[in-house]
């Protein structure tokens, strides 16, 4: 393939799910549908934390930080697809591709170290009770979350320039309804072996890291609760961190589901559908097991809608 320097790339084409004209008006109100469940069902987790003061807690604290992130990660990747499909074309310029992988290398590593962080939580809350307001005191529940930034942002910021620095074929075509770094990576001519080498090394920090914290707090909490001698005891402590744990098993679930899928089969179809389900499903369900299976959450959006007056 011919060369072509990365000054004279002008834009990249986004192939998305399918180029069948039948289809697009389909996808396009699925992928609507979905935009606005996630953005307005995140919005009222915020809202409902926000305005209650029965959840003005270290745990809704880091619950509606990870919901202003799921809007986030949405929002970097949805409306640019309702925008191609509407406007019947597949293009996105180099420096919107650049920007929208950065942004999503960002909120999605963000969305990882916020459940790790949400993880340690419930393990304080239920293995030291008693200093759980001590030590997750607002300053630390605070800098928790602004490290959580400041890593994924340096993470992000250190992959893009990395892809700065490429040279592009011409053929510029990314089988994904976003781009993502890895097909960005294939995409170029010139030697990827520091950039894989990045994504490599990132992975293991960005998932590796968070999914051994969760399963050590997770692990200490397991022993803890089997040291409760009444079973009302038990399910009272585990019922604490219940939507927390499914919050968890759907979004590595499906992250897990999308590696699966890209080792054991190459079709760009297959992968794509994989990897919507990692970028918009959880963000679109996390709402929901919240709200049905939190009993403060559906006491907080009872009183909201009821109008009734919130008081400690």
């Amino acid at each position: 393939m011919e060369p072509t320097n990365h000054t004279a790339v002008s834009e990249f084409l986004l192939l998305g799910l399918t180029d069948d004209p039948a289809l697009q008006p389909l996808i396009f109100s699925l992928f609507l549908s979905m935009y606005l469940v996630t953005i307005l069902g995140n919005l009222l987790i915020i809202l409902v934390v926000s305005s209650d003061a029965h959840l003005h807690t270290p745990m809704y604290f880091f619950l509606s930080n990870l919901s202003l992130t799921d809007i986030c990660v949405s929002t970097t990747t949805i409306p640019k697809t309702l925008v191609n499909i509407q406007t019947h074309t597949q293009s996105i310029t180099y420096t919107g591709c650049l920007s929208q992988l950065c942004f999503v290398l960002i909120f999605g590593g963000l969305e990882n170290c916020l459940l790790a962080v949400m993880a340690y939580d419930r393990y304080v809350a239920i293995c030291h009770p008693l200093r759980y307001m001590v030590i997750m005191n607002p300053r630390l529940c605070v800098l928790l979350v602004l490290l959580c930034l400041l890593v994924t942002t340096v993470n992000a910021l250190l992959h893009t320039l990395m892809v700065l620095r490429l040279s592009f074929c011409t053929a510029l075509e990314i089988p994904h309804f976003f781009c993502e770094l890895t097909q960005v990576i294939t995409l170029s001519c010139s030697d990827t072996l520091i950039n894989n080498l990045l994504v490599f090394w990132g992975s293991i920090l960005f998932a590796g890291v968070p999914v051994s914290g969760i399963i050590f707090s997770y692990a200490r909490i397991v022993s803890s609760i089997l040291r409760i001698p009444s079973v009302g005891g038990r399910y009272k402590a585990f019922s604490t961190c219940g939507s927390h744990l499914s919050v968890v098993s759907l979004f590595y679930g499906t992250g897990f589901g999308v590696y699966m899928s890209s080792a054991v089969t190459d079709s760009s179809i297959k992968n794509i559908v994989a990897s919507m389900m990692y970028m918009v499903v959880p963000q679109m369900l996390n709402p929901f097991i919240y709200s049905l299976r939190n009993r403060e959450m559906k006491g907080a959006l009872g009183r909201l809608f009821t109008g009734s007056p919130s008081s400690l």
